[in-house]
Protein backbone atom coordinates (compact mmCIF):
# COMPACT_ATOMS: atom_id res chain seq x y z
CA UNK A 1 0.00 0.00 0.00
CA UNK A 2 1.35 3.59 -0.74
CA UNK A 3 0.15 6.87 0.30
CA UNK A 4 0.61 9.78 -2.52
CA UNK A 5 -0.55 13.07 -3.31
CA UNK A 6 -2.11 13.50 -6.11
CA UNK A 7 -2.19 16.67 -8.34
CA UNK A 8 -4.15 18.18 -10.97
CA UNK A 9 -1.84 16.11 -14.00
CA UNK A 10 -3.02 13.04 -12.30
CA UNK A 11 -6.19 13.37 -11.39
CA UNK A 12 -7.85 11.63 -14.18
CA UNK A 13 -5.68 8.62 -13.95
CA UNK A 14 -7.52 7.80 -10.21
CA UNK A 15 -10.97 9.74 -10.31
CA UNK A 16 -12.73 6.39 -11.48
CA UNK A 17 -11.46 5.12 -8.19
CA UNK A 18 -12.34 7.73 -6.19
CA UNK A 19 -15.91 7.35 -7.51
CA UNK A 20 -16.13 3.74 -6.47
CA UNK A 21 -14.62 4.42 -3.08
CA UNK A 22 -17.19 7.41 -2.48
CA UNK A 23 -20.11 4.87 -3.74
CA UNK A 24 -18.87 2.48 -1.25
CA UNK A 25 -18.58 4.99 1.41
CA UNK A 26 -22.07 6.00 1.38
CA UNK A 27 -23.63 2.62 0.69
CA UNK A 28 -21.46 1.51 3.86
CA UNK A 29 -23.24 4.38 5.77
CA UNK A 30 -21.26 7.52 5.95
CA UNK A 31 -22.14 10.49 6.31
CA UNK A 32 -20.53 12.12 3.09
CA UNK A 33 -22.94 14.79 2.27
CA UNK A 34 -24.94 12.36 0.06
CA UNK A 35 -28.05 10.87 -0.27
CA UNK A 36 -29.29 6.85 -1.37
CA UNK A 37 -29.65 6.12 -3.94
CA UNK A 38 -26.10 7.45 -5.24
CA UNK A 39 -24.20 5.80 -7.69
CA UNK A 40 -21.10 5.98 -9.90
CA UNK A 41 -22.52 8.70 -12.16
CA UNK A 42 -22.98 11.02 -9.18
CA UNK A 43 -19.80 10.52 -7.87
CA UNK A 44 -17.85 10.86 -10.66
CA UNK A 45 -18.93 14.26 -11.41
CA UNK A 46 -19.08 15.20 -7.89
CA UNK A 47 -15.16 14.14 -7.84
CA UNK A 48 -14.61 15.99 -10.72
CA UNK A 49 -15.94 19.26 -9.17
CA UNK A 50 -12.87 19.06 -7.11
CA UNK A 51 -10.59 18.93 -9.63
CA UNK A 52 -10.64 22.57 -10.54
CA UNK A 53 -9.63 23.23 -6.49
CA UNK A 54 -7.22 21.10 -6.75
CA UNK A 55 -5.30 22.78 -9.65
CA UNK A 56 -6.02 25.69 -7.72
CA UNK A 57 -3.86 24.72 -5.07
CA UNK A 58 -6.55 25.28 -2.69
CA UNK A 59 -6.72 21.56 -2.09
CA UNK A 60 -4.38 19.09 -1.66
CA UNK A 61 -5.59 15.78 -2.28
CA UNK A 62 -4.02 11.86 -1.59
CA UNK A 63 -5.01 8.64 -2.14
CA UNK A 64 -3.68 5.31 -0.54
CA UNK A 65 -3.25 2.59 -3.33
CA UNK A 66 -2.72 -1.00 -3.44
CA UNK A 67 -2.88 -3.58 -5.88
CA UNK A 68 -6.35 -3.43 -6.34
CA UNK A 69 -6.60 0.57 -6.96
CA UNK A 70 -7.80 3.18 -4.73
CA UNK A 71 -8.56 2.22 -1.35
CA UNK A 72 -8.59 5.41 0.50
CA UNK A 73 -8.42 9.53 0.24
CA UNK A 74 -8.26 12.19 2.23
CA UNK A 75 -8.22 16.13 1.17
CA UNK A 76 -6.60 18.93 2.57
CA UNK A 77 -8.88 22.69 2.29
CA UNK A 78 -6.79 25.15 2.58
CA UNK A 79 -7.83 28.68 3.82
CA UNK A 80 -6.31 31.08 0.84
CA UNK A 81 -9.37 33.63 0.79
CA UNK A 82 -9.18 35.33 4.15
CA UNK A 83 -5.42 35.71 5.30
CA UNK A 84 -6.24 35.79 9.20
CA UNK A 85 -7.55 31.99 8.66
CA UNK A 86 -4.33 31.30 6.48
CA UNK A 87 -2.93 28.92 10.04
CA UNK A 88 -5.91 26.78 9.55
CA UNK A 89 -7.20 24.09 7.29
CA UNK A 90 -9.96 21.37 6.92
CA UNK A 91 -9.37 17.86 6.27
CA UNK A 92 -12.24 16.40 4.38
CA UNK A 93 -13.69 13.08 3.11
CA UNK A 94 -11.73 11.35 4.19
CA UNK A 95 -12.57 7.74 3.66
CA UNK A 96 -11.22 4.00 3.40
CA UNK A 97 -12.43 1.25 0.84
CA UNK A 98 -15.08 -1.34 3.43
CA UNK A 99 -12.94 -3.75 1.49
CA UNK A 100 -9.73 -2.37 3.09
CA UNK A 101 -10.10 -1.20 6.71
CA UNK A 102 -8.20 -1.93 9.30
CA UNK A 103 -4.55 -2.27 7.49
CA UNK A 104 -3.77 1.15 8.83
CA UNK A 105 -4.35 2.74 5.53
CA UNK A 106 -6.34 5.95 7.41
CA UNK A 107 -4.06 6.81 10.15
CA UNK A 108 -1.35 6.87 6.94
CA UNK A 109 -3.68 9.23 5.10
CA UNK A 110 -3.95 11.10 8.37
CA UNK A 111 -0.11 10.94 9.15
CA UNK A 112 0.39 12.25 5.78
CA UNK A 113 -2.39 15.32 5.52
CA UNK A 114 -1.09 16.26 8.61
CA UNK A 115 2.62 16.47 8.00
CA UNK A 116 2.15 17.89 4.77
CA UNK A 117 -0.27 20.99 6.28
CA UNK A 118 2.73 21.45 8.82
CA UNK A 119 5.03 21.57 5.84
CA UNK A 120 2.63 24.24 4.24
CA UNK A 121 2.84 26.43 7.77
CA UNK A 122 -1.12 25.02 8.65
CA UNK A 123 -0.64 25.03 12.45
CA UNK A 124 -4.58 23.88 13.10
CA UNK A 125 -6.32 21.44 11.50
CA UNK A 126 -10.00 20.92 11.98
CA UNK A 127 -12.57 18.04 11.09
CA UNK A 128 -16.02 16.70 11.46
CA UNK A 129 -17.34 12.98 11.79
CA UNK A 130 -20.84 11.27 12.57
CA UNK A 131 -20.78 11.24 16.34
CA UNK A 132 -19.86 7.61 17.45
CA UNK A 133 -19.02 6.87 13.94
CA UNK A 134 -15.71 4.28 14.02
CA UNK A 135 -13.80 7.41 13.40
CA UNK A 136 -13.89 9.27 16.34
CA UNK A 137 -11.21 6.59 17.62
CA UNK A 138 -8.84 6.99 15.17
CA UNK A 139 -9.33 10.75 15.48
CA UNK A 140 -8.65 10.57 19.43
CA UNK A 141 -5.81 8.21 19.19
CA UNK A 142 -4.36 10.40 16.60
CA UNK A 143 -3.86 13.27 19.14
CA UNK A 144 -6.77 15.28 17.79
CA UNK A 145 -9.32 17.10 20.86
CA UNK A 146 -13.08 16.77 20.47
CA UNK A 147 -14.23 20.26 20.47
CA UNK A 148 -17.81 19.59 20.67
CA UNK A 149 -21.09 17.79 19.44
CA UNK A 150 -23.72 19.69 17.27
CA UNK A 151 -27.27 17.74 16.80
CA UNK A 152 -28.73 16.98 14.11
CA UNK A 153 -26.04 18.38 11.81
CA UNK A 154 -25.65 16.45 8.95
CA UNK A 155 -28.08 13.92 7.51
CA UNK A 156 -27.03 9.92 6.84
CA UNK A 157 -27.55 8.45 3.53
CA UNK A 158 -31.34 7.53 4.40
CA UNK A 159 -31.94 10.99 5.34
CA UNK A 160 -31.62 10.70 8.91
CA UNK A 161 -30.22 13.38 10.80
CA UNK A 162 -27.50 12.62 12.55
CA UNK A 163 -24.75 14.71 15.69
CA UNK A 164 -21.70 15.68 14.47
CA UNK A 165 -18.91 15.44 16.45
CA UNK A 166 -16.11 18.46 15.52
CA UNK A 167 -12.42 17.81 16.09
CA UNK A 168 -9.58 19.87 15.86
CA UNK A 169 -5.65 19.12 16.14
CA UNK A 170 -2.83 21.94 16.79
CA UNK A 171 0.29 20.64 14.70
Amino acid sequence: MEVVRVGADEFAVVVDGLADLLVDAVAGGASMGFLLPFGLVEARTWWSGVEPSVAAGRTALWVARDASGVVGTVQLRLELEYPNGRHRAEVAKFMVASRARGRGIGRALLAAVEAAAAGLGVSLLVLDTETASPAEGLYRSAGWMELGVMPGHSADPWGVLRPTTFFYKQL
